[in-house]
């Protein structure tokens, strides 16, 4: 998490039909009647109508909500999980967090909770220090804490070294109890604290998904505790899962 001590270790394709056989069928007697004929039977009477193709549930969707076509295109095509952290606004550090899979063409809303982000909202131009939380898609690769493994499927490094400074406020003290790191300039495969910052270190860096103390961050995405232990045990290196962030604008550009 930016400003952590040094002494730490690290941080338009065709509508498809929604019943082939149904299709296949009147596609056939449609070649046999001939242009102009498909519309009644031999009989003469009216031929009936193919079904219409099923809407989604109120909590499915064709494309995550709030997200425009920019970052939707940068969502990679084997991801079945993403976390979206939705922004007040760019100057806010209020937000909300929702958990989306994929099944198929649709993505299902499984939960959501509320949230926090840099204390000074968000940024696409993220700096060392600047207490805002950087906009756009990234892996989520890796997991650590103070505390041990709640039963994880992503690499897990239990550590003291994670435990926040005894001279924050003691609100502050378990931030680090269970993280998740966002791949924003880290190296993938490391433990959420390793120090490595491919893109310098003035472009800020150990970006975690952590704790929440009831207020915004110098960059992280804070939760509960309890949504933090349900990420860490749902999110799924199979399932390739990526965090999508942002404020409400950033996103649906």
């Amino acid at each position: 998490m930016d400003g952590m001590p040094r002494t730490m270790t690290g941080p338009g394709q065709g509508v498809r039909c929604a019943v082939p056989a149904v299709c296949a069928a009147v596609a056939a007697l449609a070649l046999l009647t001939g242009c102009g004929g498909g519309d009644r039977t031999a009989a003469g009477e009216p031929r009936p109508a193919a079904p219409p193709e099923p809407s989604p549930s109120p909590t499915e969707f064709r494309r995550i909500p709030g997200v425009g076509d920019r970052l939707h295109r940068e969502i990679p095509a084997a991801t079945r999980q993403v976390v979206a952290v939705h922004g007040e606004d760019e100057d806010s550090a209020e937000a909300e967090v929702v958990l989306y899979t994929r099944h198929g063409d649709t993505w299902s809303r499984e939960r959501r909770w509320p949230a926090h982000n840099g204390k000074r909202g968000w940024t696409r131009d993220h700096r060392e220090n600047d207490k805002r939380s950087p906009v756009g898609v990234f892996t989520l690769s890796d997991a650590g804490g103070v505390l041990p493994d709640p039963g994880t499927k992503l690499p897990y490094t239990r550590s003291d070294a994670f435990a926040a400074p005894r001279h924050w406020p003691r609100t502050h003290w378990h931030d680090f109890d269970h993280v998740i790191a966002i791949d924003y300039n880290r190296v993938r495969g490391t433990p959420p604290n390793d120090p490595t910052r491919p893109l310098g270190r003035e472009k800020g860096g150990s970006i975690w998904l952590h704790m929440d103390h009831g207020s915004g961050t110098s960059g992280c995405v804070s939760v509960s505790r309890a949504a933090m232990e349900h990420l860490l045990r749902t999110l799924d290196p199979a399932q390739h899962p990526v965090v999508v962030m942002g404020d409400g604008e950033s996103l649906a550009s």
